[in-house]
């Protein structure tokens, strides 16, 4: 029975807020966490006015897991939610959870689900072992430099089937992350010597010689299919496609839409709804393959004649569900809730219906709201906000810790995400046009310590919205 269970909302802000509001849709008890630095977040005031103040623990950080389970076993919570960011793909954190004493139900896709598809490498392989296409190059690390320099020319040889008059080839440090241990080659005269430095870098900082050879992908759209499964191996279903290919320099997403491209309104160079239709087939067999249980999102680029590359497995629900549910409808839904979908598979809950259930309708456009300056290399804006309104609508939902009845000072420890608008229309011209309409009556007002005006990426959002699915 769902209403026997207390769910950890184990994260902060808009999701926090998304996943208490599940609960209750649910018929769940729910219990939140909160730090020092969020004591004026909209889901602390959320979680008072439905729960009390027995629903609200103050924490030191959202980092610390001991602090979290000893949160759980005081709330006496049966289950735990991470959100996405912090623990939500952490398959250490997930064992944990499921396997100490006083277990609890995670949230989320099995502990080896996560491991498995959180490793690039092991995503790749099982991918190559289905036929899913992925981006060319090693599928693990290479340490033989002959190798290594086969691969290179196989790439570039490649590229020069595909027409790329600039082919470009990335030698990474296979342990490495967050952009360090990558450079560039154009040409194999260089190759040597940037192996030699990229695996001396990689023995030195990684204590691991393997390197990675793949080729560079320019001029791309970045693509999703989103996934969901349950605990007793149904089948699993998709709720369509995104297109997140409005990002920031740092390739942040900054609008997000779905479906993912619309063949009936724009012309492409290619099928683009047979091309939608393959990555959606492809993700769900690996899917499928993997055993996979939970919310899930599959991580496509695709090339402008129409090829499509897989980069990666996100084995969480993302920040941009909510664009893929506001388009999707099942029969016992007018719009799909994909947090309330992913904690009732999480509780034990079969699906209950397949894909033949599921229909889709019209175009969702989301925008993320970032206290940011875009002209500034999108560098965070850090101050207080003393006006947040925008006008309500029928086609509008909006996500928001920010409080709108009074001053709100972001926190310098987090990312300066103020909002999710999310818009839907009857075809791609109609969310534009809403999308647009939600913009200029937006009213984001505030000022800084040193008294300068509030930067933020709204006007950025509006310049994007013309071209939205448009890929030549």
């Amino acid at each position: 029975m769902l209403n026997k269970h207390k769910v950890l909302v184990a994260n902060r802000g808009e999701i926090a807020m998304r996943i208490v509001q599940a609960c209750r849709k649910l018929g769940l008890d729910f219990v939140c966490v909160y730090t020092a630095a969020d004591e004026g977040s909209g889901h602390v005031k959320l979680a008072r006015e439905l729960g009390g103040e027995g629903a609200l623990y103050r924490i030191s950080s959202y980092h610390d897991a001991n602090e979290l389970l000893a949160v759980a076993d005081d709330a006496q919570a049966t289950a735990v939610h991470p959100g996405y960011g912090f623990f939500a793909e952490d398959f250490r954190f997930a064992r944990r959870v499921t396997q100490r004493k006083n277990r609890l139900h995670w949230i989320g896709p099995s502990w080896r689900v996560i491991r498995e598809l959180g490793d690039k490498i092991n995503t790749k392989r099982l991918a190559r072992s289905l036929g899913v296409p992925t981006v060319p190059g090693s599928d693990r690390p290479i340490y033989d430099e002959m190798e290594a320099e086969e691969i290179a020319e196989n790439l570039f040889a490649f590229q020069a089937e595909q027409g790329v008059v600039n082919p470009v080839v990335l030698v990474k440090a296979s342990a490495g992350g967050g952009g360090m241990g990558i450079e560039e080659i154009h040409d194999m005269d260089s190759f040597r010597s940037i192996y030699r430095r990229i695996r001396n870098y990689a023995k030195r900082q990684f204590n691991d010689e393997g390197v990675l050879v793949e080729q560079r992908i320019f001029d791309f759209n970045h693509l999703e299919v989103q996934i969901l499964a349950d605990r007793h191996g149904s089948e699993p279903v998709h709720f369509g496609t995104r297109n997140c290919s409005v990002q920031s320099t740092g390739r942040q997403k900054r609008i997000e839409v779905a479906p993912g491209f619309a063949p009936g309104e724009l012309g492409y160079g290619f099928d683009a709804q047979a091309l939608l239709d393959e990555i959606i087939g492809h993700s769900l067999s690996m899917a499928r393959e993997s055993g996979y249980d939970s919310v899930g999102t599959w991580e496509w680029i695709v090339t402008p004649n129409g090829k499509p590359f897989l980069m990666e497995v996100n084995t969480r629900i993302q920040v941009e569900n909510g664009v893929s549910a506001i388009i999707s409808r099942t029969p016992q839904s007018e719009v799909v809730d994909l947090i309330a979908e992913q904690i009732r598979c999480g509780l034990g809950e079969k699906l209950g219906y397949g894909q033949g259930d599921i229909t889709f309708e019209g175009v969702g456009i989301e925008y993320r709201i970032i206290a940011e300056d875009p002209a500034n290399k999108f560098t965070p804006w850090c101050g207080r906000i003393d006006t947040f309104t925008w006008k309500e609508e029928s086609w509008l939902s909006m996500y928001t810790q920010v409080p709108t009845d009074e001053p709100y000072q972001i926190p310098t420890e987090f990312d300066p995400n103020l909002a999710l608008a999310i818009i839907w229309g009857k075809d791609l011209a109609e969310a534009k046009e809403r999308g647009l309409a939600f913009l200029d009556n937006l009213v984001l007002e505030g000022q800084d310590s040193a008294g300068d005006g509030l930067r933020s990426n709204v006007e950025f959002l509006r310049e994007k919205t013309a071209d939205l699915l448009k890929f030549s």
